[in-house]
């Protein structure tokens, strides 16, 4: 039985991720993965018609900056901690 169970799990994981990747991808999502979180950040449609998949577009003006478009900005990002951060120790190693 055990057997059965580890071959099991060892099929669905691979599909579950494949699964999670693909949908994460149409949903226009960046997953960043460590020990301690994980991070998911809006990507910019490439079908957007504003800014055509770029994220924004330059303003005008002596000090031009970077405008955000809505199709990606306007996405709230979501954090999962997973483990605590460790403390930073008060006292130097040496």
């Amino acid at each position: 039985m055990r057997t059965r169970t580890a071959l099991l799990v060892a099929a669905v994981v691979p599909v579950t991720l494949a699964t999670a990747a693909a949908t994460l991808k149409a949903n226009r999502w960046r997953l960043h993965a460590d020990r301690h979180r994980i991070h998911l950040t809006p990507a910019a449609r490439r079908s957007c018609p504003d800014c055509r998949g770029t994220g924004g577009w330059w303003a005008d003006g002596p000090n031009p900056e970077m405008e955000a478009c809505g199709c990606w900005s306007e996405r709230p990002e979501l954090h999962i901690r997973l483990l605590p951060i460790p403390a930073w120790p008060d006292e130097p190693p040496f």
